[in-house]
C-alpha cells in the first residue's frame, strides 16, 4: 500500500465524517456537525491517500488526539506526542494496518525527533491494541469514559528506531534510527 499525505480539507473531513463502521466498531461513528468540521480543519489532522488518491485514513497530533476525561483521571501528565488515527472502514480488518500505521508513526517521528509517542484506545478494540503492541507499544495507563474503558499506550526507547527493508510506502520510505 503505496500512501501519501494530504492536508485536510473539507470534502475529506466530511467523507471521514460521514464513515460508518460495523458493530463494535460503530464507537467511532461521527456525525458531520459545524464542531467536527473545525475540529478536522483546524490544522492538526492529515489525510492519508493511496495511489488512486483513494482516502485510506487520516491521522492527528496533539490535543485532538487525547480523550477529554483522561486529563481528569490524570493519564496525560507527561510530555510525549499523542498521536490520533482512523482507517477507511472498508479496509479495515483486510491486513493493511501495520503498514497504515507504520507510514503514520514514520511521518511524526520525522517532524519530532526521538520523542516517545502516546496513543489512547479503547480497550475493546483489541485488534488494534495487538497491532500497537506489534509496533512496539507498551500498555500504559487506563481510564474510562461514560462510553469506553480506555488505556495509553506508549513508543519510547529502542522501540522508537524500525527498519522496513521493502518499499511498501512509496517515497516516504525512511530508515528511522534507533536511540
Amino acid at each position: 500500500m503505496n500512501l501519501h499525505m494530504k492536508e485536510m480539507n473539507e470534502s475529506l473531513a466530511t467523507e471521514i465524517l460521514s464513515w460508518t463502521y460495523e458493530p463494535p466498531y460503530d464507537f467511532y461513528n461521527n456525525e458531520i456537525t459545524d464542531e467536527n468540521l473545525a475540529e478536522k480543519l483546524d490544522g492538526t489532522y492529515n489525510a492519508l491517500l493511496n495511489e488512486q488518491d483513494e482516502l485510506v485514513g487520516f491521522y492527528c497530533v496533539g490535543e485532538a488526539a487525547k480523550v477529554p476525561v483522561g486529563y481528569k483521571q490524570g493519564v496525560y501528565t507527561e510530555d510525549l506526542i499523542d498521536i490520533g488515527l482512523g482507517m477507511n472502514p472498508r479496509i479495515v480488518g483486510t491486513g493493511k494496518g501495520y503498514d497504515f500505521c507504520s507510514y503514520i508513526l514514520r511521518q511524526v517521528m520525522k517532524r519530532n525527533d526521538d520523542m516517545p509517542i502516546r496513543l489512547s484506545v479503547a480497550t475493546f478494540n483489541e485488534r488494534a491494541v495487538h497491532l500497537y503492541e506489534k509496533l512496539g507499544f507498551v500498555k500504559k495507563d487506563d481510564f474510562k469514559t461514560d462510553a469506553a474503558q480506555f488505556i495509553t499506550m506508549v513508543k519510547e526507547g529502542e522501540s522508537l528506531g524500525f527498519i522496513d527493508h521493502g518499499d511498501r510506502f512509496g517515497k516516504e520510505m525512511a530508515v528511522v534510527k534507533s536511540i
